[in-house]
């Protein structure tokens, strides 16, 4: 989801409302809802709607998964999938050259045979769900610490995985909901034949640029088409949305299905204060000076400008997710509200004797596992080689080589059976790697991890050997063979052997830090990850007990419903309307007389004249999103697709703690705007057919 921090209702004004509605219940339209566990009742009492098997199946069946961050649907029944422009710049980026920027310019295949293979692009539709908790919570009760018992769990996780992928051949990813009090293995239909369709100009997906990104009203055409094949031909699929050219109206009942990143709604008040005071702020100086480096190397000219694009507006938008965060969290009106909300959660199972037994030393074990963590929490994020692709792959690599001899339960996260295959697809990817780039990144990282962590530290010393990190980063870019993925491939099919005698530069400093970062890992596992996976089984538990499973659990990157009402919401002392048009595209562009980032690429010029200026753009509804939703579908009653989720609001920045109805929105680009723009702004008719087959049905 992009963000961006202007216009915004002030927090006082937002939480004085909050805390006058007293403890946190799920009402309205709130709620990242699992598939198992739908707000069927909520949508029955409120909308009228009755939530049924068959629609919940269909609209699963055709979601998607853009397993490098993002969602999106199948459109067709010929593998057509929609997302947005900013979900796919990481695959318009890697199939650009300096001759040809389809992330700048655009993209349209006219016909199949000119559909671009995506380098390392993974689709992932959700199969089956099924409950696995007992297996996993059994093996760790037998165990008689916390850290036995966080490895139990791990390698009961780890069989799980694999005995579903050797019966089912589908990837199998358990996933942990409610921070362990449930446990459920997800299989996927997995796709890596993905290639490129259409992509409008980057200035018309970003219109505004940062100025209006996580703003509303918006006027962004901020979509992408791809086609999944499989065994050479296109995928054939039932399951697949049909297209509502009508698109949305204010008041309509919409859904979203997505795969919402991650929230921290559940968390405890120490979490919380250790996000604010520690976690939050870390994060922002390091993305800020990762972000310094970035634009200095763009500078440089018009093809590193492209090389360093893509990362450029990733960390642009992840630091005004992390400030509006700092922001919400640095209000006090927040966290009285969430003490209070603890404070009432802990006095109901205090009242329960048997519950205060077993799960009331939970929030004092998570305040002490904050406290470890912090005492080591520099070496924690500046040990490991970072930033750059080069010595990341290298050190995959190495660690690669020496997990997969070990039993599969014993692993490092990351290097189990079941994960191996989508490992060594990102590893081999032929996505290129710009070496000047890499130099620089390298070297920022390194010089931050020796600020950081100081000449005397183990990982430091290991990577500089009392060298420059600039000297470090050149003669490992400039000498490595891992920009050839062939050269990767050989490695890998060579084994642990190979890597250790390797005497590639690259292969060679992984080797050097890989103690230092095992150490690291190590105990952050001990002192920290055990007791935090402990005491969130204890208090995912007791919230079955207080409150049933009325609730729903925080985003984990898996797929889920949230609904509300096409509806524009209080602003300025005004009204944000629920829709948006080209009329107010061509007037906000005039209004900054076409300056950057301000100005329209020149067909909406040249083309302005055949377009009906009235058609809806974008729109607002009350649904539940957050990063990661980017791409989802907004879907109506009849399961037909109405519109594209593509950022929150202002207001919405503080939805990763909690949601408030009365202003928090999803901005969505209507799918009458996207059909107009594919028939008469870029000349895609066979795409407007293609979408529009079943175009009257869907409407109903």
């Amino acid at each position: 989801m992009k963000i961006s921090s202007r216009v915004r209702l002030s927090w006082p004004a937002v939480f004085g409302v909050l805390l006058a509605l007293g403890p946190v219940t799920v009402r309205s339209d709130e709620g990242m809802w699992t598939f198992h566990n739908p707000p069927v009742q909520q949508l029955k009492e409120r909308y009228g709607f009755n939530l049924t098997t068959e629609w919940l199946d269909h609209v699963r069946l055709a979601s998607v998964r853009f397993n490098d961050g993002g969602s999106g649907s199948f459109v067709s029944p010929h593998g057509l999938v929609l997302t947005n422009h900013h979900v796919a710049m990481g695959q318009l980026q890697k199939l650009s050259t300096s001759g040809k920027n389809y992330a700048r310019d655009g993209f349209y295949a006219r016909t199949r045979g000119e559909e671009i293979k995506s380098p390392d692009l993974e689709l992932n539709v959700l199969i089956s769900m099924q409950d696995v908790t007992a297996r996993v919570q059994d093996a760790a009760r037998k165990q008689t610490s916390e850290a036995e018992a966080l490895q139990a769990r791990k390698a009961e996780i780890a069989r799980i995985e694999k005995e579903s992928l050797d019966s089912s051949g589908l990837r199998s990813d358990v996933v942990s909901l409610y921070g362990g009090g449930e446990y459920w293995l997800y299989r996927y239909k997995k796709y890596t034949d993905v290639r490129l369709v259409f992509a409008p100009e980057q200035q018309i997906a970003y219109f505004g640029g940062d100025p209006d990104n996580f703003t509303y009203p918006r006027y962004c055409l901020d979509m992408a088409l791809f086609r999944v094949y499989e065994n050479g031909g296109p995928v054939e699929s039932k399951h697949y949305l049909k297209w509502n050219p009508g698109g949305a109206e204010a008041g309509d009942l919409v859904f979203v299905s997505g795969h919402p990143g991650s929230t921290e709604r559940l968390k405890t008040v120490a979490q919380l204060e250790a996000e604010r005071d520690h976690h939050l702020p870390m994060m922002i100086r390091v993305l800020n000076r990762r972000l310094e480096t970035l634009k200095r190397y763009g500078q440089r000219g018009s093809e590193p400008a492209r090389q360093a694009a893509n990362q450029i507006l990733s960390i642009e938008n992840a630091l005004k997710a992390f400030k509006g965060e700092l922001d919400g969290l640095l209000n006090p009106g927040l966290m009285k509200k969430k003490m209070k909300e603890e404070a009432e959660f802990r006095t109901l199972v205090a009242k329960n004797g048997d519950l205060e037994s077993r799960y009331g030393g939970a929030w004092d074990e998570l305040r002490l596992a904050q406290a470890q963590e912090l005492e080591r929490a520099k070496e924690t994020f500046f040990r490991t080689l970072r930033g750059a692709r080069l010595p990341t792959m290298a050190l995959t690599l190495v660690l690669y080589s020496q997990e997969v001899e070990k039993p599969d339960g014993e692993r490092l996260d990351g290097f189990h059976e079941s994960q191996l295959e989508s490992l060594r697809f990102r590893l081999l990817s032929p996505a290129p790697v710009y070496p000047e780039l890499e130099i620089e990144l390298l070297a920022d990282s390194l010089n931050e991890s020796l600020e950081q962590l100081g000449p005397n530290d183990a990982f430091v010393k290991a990577v500089l050997q009392g060298r420059a990190p600039v000297e470090v980063a050149k003669e490992l870019v400039q000498g490595t063979k891992l920009t050839d993925p062939a050269f990767r491939k050989t490695l890998l099919e060579q084994g642990k052997s190979a890597i250790a005698g390797s005497k590639d530069p690259a292969i060679e400093l992984a080797r050097r830090v890989e103690p230092a970062v095992r150490e690291i890992r190590k105990w952050h596992e001990t002192k920290v990850e055990s007791l935090t996976a402990s005491a969130g089984e204890k208090l995912g538990k007791a919230r079955f007990a207080v409150y049933g499973r009325s609730i729903y659990p925080e985003a984990t990157f898996t797929l889920r419903l949230a609904f509300g009402t096409v509806k524009g919401y209080p602003m300025n002392g005004t009204l944000a309307p629920p829709k948006t048009t080209f009329f107010g595209l061509y007037d906000r562009a005039r209004s900054f007389a076409l300056k950057p980032p301000f100005n329209l690429p020149e067909r909406y010029d040249q083309k302005r004249d055949q377009l009906a200026l009235a058609t809806p753009f974008n729109f607002v509804s009350s649904a539940d999103i957050i990063g990661g939703n980017s791409g989802s579908p907004v879907i109506n009653r009849a399961g037909a697709i109405v519109g594209l989720i593509f950022d929150g609001n202002i207001e919405s920045l503080v939805g990763n703690y909690i949601y408030y109805e009365e202003t928090n929105r999803a901005i969505a680009v209507h799918t009458a705007g996207m059909t107009e723009a594919l028939k008469k702004l870029y000349g895609a008719a066979a795409l407007v057919d293609e979408l529009a087959g079943d175009a009257r049905q869907a409407s109903q």
